[in-house]
């Protein structure tokens, strides 16, 4: 995950690398939480979030209550199906993402959005603290209408917070959910199987205001 030459400018769908046709193969249990890796309750909900490199940031979500399964994989680029080391090269475009499945009841999609803004510093662009390239720019992929108004208000109140921290402008892309691609099965619950494997996240210290909006945060 990091010591490699990572590139750090998107590439044009024209530049991007072919990929393949073939589907990446995983298991079909998670390796943590007791369940399959892709539940199919019909009362789960499903986000997804890129917050630099998706070992950490994976187990930031299944350590979360609430939350029923995750997956790691690879989204918003160009190539199909997707090798690691294509995604590191630079030449896909796409983010390492975690998505997460989590039931509604027990844990609200603000949660999450707080797992996923004080987990991470969404200020860096192209970059995770020593991690450098396209692949951990911050994202948010909404599903439907109310994720994206909350991704918007959850940004937009987190900003006049680290604003009045000190920090810089946030550079986290909020985007329709793109097709999700598996990364391979090593990388699946990554932490879990390597308890001290890598990994480089690191917030910012600043507390999300979820659930609060800029303009009540400026009265």
């Amino acid at each position: 995950m990091f010591g490699k030459s990572f590139k750090s400018k998107m590439p044009a769908a024209h530049e991007a690398l072919p990929g393949r046709a073939e589907r990446m193969s995983v298991p079909t249990a998670h390796h943590v939480t007791p369940g399959p890796l892709v539940p199919t309750d019909a009362h789960l909900k499903v986000a997804m979030f890129g917050m630099g490199c998706f070992w950490g940031a994976e187990r930031m979500f299944w350590q979360t209550p609430g939350v029923v399964s995750t997956n790691v994989g690879y989204a918003g680029g160009y190539t199909p199906n997707p090798t690691y080391e294509e995604v590191c090269s630079g030449g896909t475009g796409h983010v390492e993402v975690v998505r997460v499945f989590y039931d509604p009841a027990r844990v609200s999609y603000d949660d999450l959005l707080r797992v996923f803004w004080e987990g991470h510093d969404p200020t860096q662009g192209m970059r995770q603290h020593g991690d450098i390239g396209t692949q951990y720019r911050s994202s948010i992929y909404y599903y439907d209408d109310e994720q994206r108004r909350a991704a918007d208000a959850s940004r937009d109140a987190y900003q006049q917070q680290l604003k009045r921290a000190g920090h810089s402008d946030i550079t986290t892309e909020i985007e329709p959910a793109p097709e999700f691609y598996f990364a391979e099965t090593y990388h699946q619950q990554y932490l879990a199987k390597n308890p001290g494997g890598y990994c480089g996240h690191g917030g910012t210290g600043v507390t999300c205001p979820v659930g609060l909006t800029a303009d009540s945060l400026r009265s």
